[in-house]
This record gives structure tokens, C-alpha cells and sequence, in this order.
């Protein structure tokens, strides 16, 4: 296997056509200099200079060797550039997963900010539920997630909240309903509801499913969409009744009420957190902007 000293080598006398200013140039002495060359043709199994007395020119092989020495060493040198920017987060990319909630308002402000200042991190942003970025993070399918809580059974995952909102109600355009400024949880009793399933988010939908237990029912669930954005829409389409969180609600289309929720059971937190495995350089950026775009909403 050649070495990038051999490379250098190789270069500094083709540049020079003298062994002794090579050498000079390398800080070695001459005769060295000469065997690593001999060395170097007979790995190669071909002659790379023409020399008698002195060296004349390169030969036809020693011409492309020469090219295609300069580009190991420019690929070696730019390898390490590249490894110093990855490692203080100025280079590569981040893949980021996120729960829909977050895709009105919070991440394209998150996203802005770290391009902004992180033009050479390339984010790979995918949505995802809480239960499958979990899964991601432990697998390390994903490098940062953005999640609902409540979760349990972590493990070596880091889970750091981020931003706490309340749920609110979304009816039908002229549903019975519609047209308050409030309605109590206990009101959407005998709705039909339109209610994320279990297995996409386990604390939040058993957090929705206790508020209603506390106000004396069981939501009656009819359609069980994956994302929020489906779920408004079944709700504008007559569906059924859902709950949304606050930040989630800003710029929707219209054919959709949104009502303060009161009474028992009420309120219901929606909380987001921030879920990583290891705390490289380009996710502490991507969280310290995170915390910083939340303190501005």
C-alpha cells in the first residue's frame, strides 16, 4: 500500500526534476530520497521518471501518477477539513424527525435558524410519530427527534421538553356546537371523535383519554388518522370532533371552529420535547435554536 509520504515524495521530485531540491524541500537527505523513488517504480511495476545523471522528465506513467497524486493528497487533506467541520458541526448532515404538530410553526422557524447559521449541515427531515422516532433514536436511524410527551421506557435516550400548549376543540363549520367561545370537555361527550390511535403517541392519547374519563365519558373515536393534518380535515368534512394543540391551529383552512376547552378534565397539556442519543455538535445546535425560536412564539 502506498503512503501520502510516498505521494509527497513523488511529487516534490517531479515538480523540481532534482533529487536534491526535493529532498531539500522535504527536509530529508538525497539518497533516501532516491531509494523511496526506486521503491515506489518497483510497486508499481513501471518506470515514473527518466533520469541518467540527473533527472530528465517524467515518463508517460509518471505524468498520470503525478496528476493522480495530487488528488490523493488534495482528498486527504480535504478529508480532514471536513472531519474538523463535522466535529464542531459545520459540515455533514442531521437527520431530524418530527411529530406533525410541529410543522405549521415551530420547525420551519427551527429549520431557518440553523440553516442560517449551519449552511454546510444538510437536514433530512422526515415526519414521524413519537413511538417510531423512539424506535429510530434506539436504532440509530435518526441523529434528533422531535416528540410528545408523556413517554416512558427511554432508556439511554435523552428526552429534554421543549415547549408546553393546551388542546383545544375543533368542530365542524356549523356544528351545534360552534359559534362559543367555549364549551366544557363533557359537551363532546356524545360527538363522534376523530383521535390519533394509541400505538402513534401511548402518553399523549392516554392523557386525552383520562381527561374525558375525568369528565364522565369515553370519547366514541370513528376515525383513527396518523397525522393532525388528516384529522382537520376529516373534521372540516363532518367526520367528527377533535382535539388540537393550540400552536398546531395557526393558518388552517377553513370549515373548522376551534373552541376553548373548560370544565373537568380540562385543561389538557400538549407538551413537546427534544429526543437525541448522542449530544454530537450539530444536534446541540439544532436544540439550542429549538429552545431559542420557543421563548420567541
Amino acid at each position: 500500500m502506498i503512503g501520502l509520504h510516498q505521494f509527497r515524495q513523488f511529487i516534490a521530485v517531479a515538480e523540481t526534476l532534482n533529487f536534491r531540491r526535493a529532498a531539500e524541500r522535504l527536509n530529508m537527505a538525497q539518497p533516501p530520497l532516491s531509494a523511496a523513488i526506486r521503491r515506489l517504480e518497483e510497486d508499481i511495476g513501471a518506470v515514473l521518471i527518466e533520469r541518467g545523471h540527473r533527472v530528465s522528465k517524467l515518463t508517460a506513467t509518471g505524468e498520470v501518477f503525478l496528476l493522480e497524486a495530487r488528488r490523493a493528497i488534495a482528498q486527504a487533506e480535504r478529508a480532514v477539513i471536513v472531519a474538523k467541520r463535522v466535529a464542531t458541526g459545520l459540515d455533514g448532515f442531521l437527520r431530524l424527525n418530527c411529530v406533525d404538530s410541529t410543522v405549521n410553526v415551530l420547525l420551519p422557524r427551527i429549520l431557518r435558524s440553523f440553516q442560517a447559521r449551519h449552511p454546510n449541515v444538510e437536514c433530512r427531515v422526515e415526519e414521524a410519530s413519537t413511538s417510531e422516532q423512539l424506535i429510530a433514536l434506539r436504532e440509530n436511524c435518526i441523529d434528533i427527534g422531535l416528540i410528545t410527551l408523556p413517554v416512558t421506557k427511554t432508556g439511554e435516550i435523552h428526552v429534554e421538553p421543549l415547549l408546553r400548549d393546551t388542546m383545544i376543540a375543533a368542530l365542524p363549520a356549523g356544528h351545534h356546537l360552534a359559534g362559543r367561545r367555549q364549551i366544557d370537555l363533557s359537551d363532546l361527550a356524545e360527538e363522534p371523535w376523530v383521535l390519533f390511535g394509541s400505538h402513534q403517541a401511548v402518553g399523549m392519547h392516554a392523557r386525552i383519554v383520562t381527561a374525558c374519563a375525568a369528565a364522565g365519558f369515553e370519547p366514541k373515536v370513528v376515525q383513527q388518522p396518523r397525522q393532525l393534518h388528516t384529522a382537520l380535515g376529516l373534521v372540516a368534512g363532518g367526520i367528527g370532533v377533535a382535539l388540537m394543540p393550540r400552536l398546531f391551529v395557526d393558518a388552517q383552512p377553513s370549515g373548522i371552529d376551534f373552541l376553548e376547552l373548560t370544565g373537568i378534565g380540562s385543561p389538557i397539556l400538549y407538551e413537546l420535547a427534544i429526543a437525541y442519543w448522542i449530544l454530537s455538535p450539530a444536534v446541540q445546535a439544532l436544540r439550542d435554536i429549538a429552545y431559542e425560536v420557543v421563548k420567541l412564539l
